[in-house]
């Protein structure tokens, strides 16, 4: 009896610690860390002895839990999404404190999330648990025609990676003056993007409003207009856009026509809480909405598709009317995040890329800070070699005469922008070291010798790799210099984390 009881209290005391039962609503309310409202993530757990069941709903999820279980004081669960056919799994885990929940988001590829404390709500029982949200399911779209634009891949900049929500109408006009002044222009960037954050609510008549910091958009796009250059935009298929601002659901030919009203050129469209609203194997679809109504606005505009490369984006992007598609998830100002997701995520998708559509690995960081100028030397052949989208992210105002020279050199812009638009491919790796090439339209190869590793080693490029037989002119295209002739090898030494980027031309 003694035992019976001393056994009863021990399970109470754990049951106390641990919390008895988590069924109920657990929910925290958070500013996104680049600014905006604030959004709230809302968790309705059901636990049955170690399991655990519910669903997840927030700015871009709205999808039940599986494989959940409790083991203590702690809880782990999964996200599973059918990726047309391929399961795509985003693990959560936790700790229980009191009346809080500490949840671990997952990260894009190997970067983790953030912890976010939930609080526990209320104790709903099981069947007062309310239902998710209904998702709408579009029929398969027909393709898109093609809206002519994009031959090359675009070049310009875009507000997200160096100011977030600190983007306004003053550091646009800023921004374009400096494009033109610095002699980014003239070396090809024409598009100055604005990102997330510009967003008001609606008016009456559900037309979307600009918030104080664009007291004028039209005005705006008239500036940069004047200047030569040309204006972008953002927005989100869902309710919101991921900075919790108003998005374009059931508003798609509205705001498209409103975007080409005040002379809009360009619109990044992202995916975010679309999640919450559409299934996700409507995404063709829900892409080809906006693509069709861009169409039939009045005015070309460049469409980016940002979905972050799920559910085969560039198999579809371009019949959804996309010019680019995101083929990974954000891009960070570091060498970890830049290489993996250069080298590593771009393999295989140089099939979807040619003049008009383009895969496009995210943003440009270079002048961030964040990695050494060999570092960025590397970013800026690679993306240049994947014939990606060359959007910079940093201050243009405000720039080091190496960050300008990385970003105008003409004859690495020359590789990106080659007509031929085939995207490069990995013809050889050894270890830490790659060689991508790429053909360019005068029958030339573009060569790029790559060294992964931590310490100075030789890259060869050899003739039977790159399928070149014969006498090629070398030219080596970050020192600006002729190295002679290439006929079954060329080797180089390559610093630490560095390129050597050549263009092979039979005669120059």
């Amino acid at each position: 009896m003694k035992l019976s009881v001393l056994l009863l209290a021990s399970s109470l005391f754990a049951s106390a610690l641990f919390g008895a039962d988590l069924t109920g609503k657990w929910s925290v309310t958070s500013t996104p860390p680049n600014g905006g409202p604030p959004h709230e993530t809302t968790l309705y757990l059901i636990q049955q002895g170690d399991l655990l069941t519910g669903y997840l709903f927030s700015r871009n999820q709205n999808e039940p839990i599986e494989h959940g279980k409790v083991t203590g004081s702690s809880i782990s669960f999964e996200i599973v999404r059918d990726n047309f056919g391929e399961k795509r799994v985003s693990e959560y885990s936790g700790t229980i404190e009191g009346d809080t929940l500490n949840l671990q988001m997952p990260g894009w590829e190997d970067h983790k999330g953030p912890v976010f404390h939930l609080q526990h709500v209320s104790s709903e029982k099981p069947g007062a648990m309310p239902e998710p949200p209904k998702k709408v399911s579009l029929p398969a779209a027909k393709p898109v025609p093609y809206n002519g634009l994009a031959k090359t891949p675009p070049m310009g900049w875009n507000s997200w990676n160096k100011f977030a929500s600190k983007v306004s109408d003053r550091l646009v006009r800023e921004t374009a003056d400096a494009m033109v002044a610095s002699g980014m222009k003239d070396a090809g960037y024409i598009y100055v993007n604005i990102d997330d954050t510009w967003e008001a609510g609606r008016d009456a008549q559900g037309n979307i409003q600009t918030n104080s910091k664009f007291p004028d958009m039209k005005a705006l796009a008239d500036y940069v207009h004047s200047k030569g250059l040309k204006l972008g935009i953002y927005s989100s298929p869902g309710p919101k856009t991921c900075a919790n601002y108003e998005g374009s659901y059931q508003h798609e030919e509205q705001d498209a026509k409103t975007y080409a009203g005040w002379g809009i050129d360009y619109l990044k469209y992202d995916w975010c809480s679309a999640s919450q609203v559409y299934d996700y194997h409507s995404m063709p679809a829900v892409y080809a909405k906006m693509g069709e109504a861009l169409l039939h606005s009045g005015r070309l505009i460049v469409y980016s598709l940002c979905q972050y490369g799920v559910f085969h984006g560039p198999q579809w992007g371009a019949s959804a009317g996309g010019n680019l598609w995101r083929t990974t998830g954000d891009i960070q100002d570091s060498w970890k995040s830049m290489s993996h997701i250069g080298f590593d995520l771009q393999l295989n998708l140089d099939q979807y890329a040619k003049p008009g559509h383009w895969n496009d690995p995210d943003m440009l960081e270079i002048g961030n800070g964040g990695m050494t100028d060999t570092e960025y030397r590397t970013h800026m052949s690679l993306w240049s070699l994947l014939a990606a989208p060359l959007l910079a992210g940093n201050d243009l105002r405000h720039m080091s005469k190496e960050t300008l020279a990385i970003l105008t050199n003409r004859e690495v812009i020359a590789v990106d922008q080659d007509p031929l638009g085939k995207e490069a491919t990995r013809v050889s790796k050894d270890g830490d070291l790659e060689v991508w090439a790429r053909p360019l339209e005068n029958g030339g190869e573009a060569v790029g010798l790559f060294n992964r590793g931590a310490t100075t080693a030789t890259v060869t490029a050899r003739g039977a790799d790159l399928k070149l037989t014969g006498s090629y002119k070398i030219r080596d295209l970050w020192a600006h210099a002729d190295r002679g002739e290439f006929k079954d090898q060329y080797s180089a030494e390559v610093p630490s984390h560095g390129v050597v980027l050549i263009r092979l031309d039979r005669g120059r």
